[in-house]
């Protein structure tokens, strides 16, 4: 039987290929760049409170694209990875809460299949017994390594759990796991909403027009927008906003809030933290949106909503 191949709502928006790999890979010996930069972390995280609030939502970012989120009396956790190394490389700053620290967990919402954004690993030591929400493709993977609990979902696939809505959305990007699986499950971001707050996880993006239509369809209170993994931009374009283009699906998304996230953990391109912290304050400034729109927060940081 022939296996679906998934692509982007924009079709030339595709994989690069091995000239350019190569291309990339010869430039990236010439640089060099300060890895000194370390992402802040909070002094002492709300672990006591976060294990025993059901009431109260909130957002915490452990780091990279991993945040745990508490809404309508779920934990629900992103893409979650505390993967000490990614491949050859160690990982530049620890998260921000222990995975032993972490509540019981409800919900995980996977939002493509590569290492950085799925760490078996990691979700193998979950507490509690989650939920597991994937992209469609991606649900043999979970079954075949003893996650019963899994519901695939294609773009727009909507679920309800009580009082909470949870969508995925498209996003431009691509899937590998293995030498034979590229692209044979989908990717995408992910709405989650209650009665009071709508949260938008982007998950893996380039820029695409698929930003406005998710604004269109939803009154957005917090956006995780990535940040890193943009450079050289010739190459990584089509599947990562560089810090400008973040800033610009942001405004797209008429959200009222961004928190940047995927940097500052592992080094998957050949920018820096410090580098997509700078480029995306220049470019709000530049653009004169309110301070206040920009929530940079810390790792480990718990932010209270309402």
């Amino acid at each position: 039987m022939k296996k679906i191949r998934y692509e982007n709502m924009d079709k030339s928006a595709g994989l690069s290929t091995f000239k350019e790999l190569r291309q990339w890979r010869q430039e990236r010996k010439s640089k060099q760049k300060d890895l000194s930069y370390q992402v802040p972390a909070v002094e002492k995280t709300e672990e006591p409170f976060l294990q025993q609030n059901r009431t109260i939502p909130t957002i915490t970012w452990i780091g990279h694209s991993t945040f745990l989120i508490q809404l309508n009396g779920l934990n629900i956790l992103t893409d979650p990875v505390w993967a000490k190394r990614l491949g050859m490389d160690k990982r530049l700053t620890p998260p921000g809460l222990p995975i032993r620290e972490l509540p019981p967990i409800d919900v995980v919402l996977i939002s493509h299949s590569h290492y950085d954004h799925l760490s078996y690993t990691s979700i193998k030591r979950l507490k509690g017994n989650p939920t597991f929400f994937a992209p469609i493709g991606l649900g043999n993977w979970f079954k075949r390594k003893g996650f019963s609990k899994t519901v695939e979902f294609n773009w727009w696939n909507k679920y309800q759990l009580g009082g909470l809505t949870v969508t995925f959305v498209p996003a431009q990007h691509w899937s590998k796991r293995t030498l034979t699986d590229t692209n044979h499950s989908h990717w995408g971001g992910w709405v989650i909403q209650d009665a009071t707050q709508t949260i938008y996880f982007v998950g893996d993006s380039g820029y695409f027009k698929g930003f406005r239509d998710i604004g269109d369809k939803y009154a957005i209170d917090f956006c995780l927008m990535p940040i890193g993994a943009y450079e050289p931009e010739w190459f990584m374009a089509t599947q990562h906003v560089s810090p400008e283009d973040a800033v610009k699906a942001f405004i797209d998304t008429r959200s009222k809030v961004m928190i940047p996230m995927h940097y500052g953990a592992y080094r998957l391109a050949d920018d820096t933290p410090k580098e997509a912290l700078d480029r995306l304050q220049a470019e709000w400034e530049k653009r004169k949106l309110a301070s206040e729109k920009l929530a940079i927060m810390k790792l480990g940081e718990t932010i209270k909503l309402g």
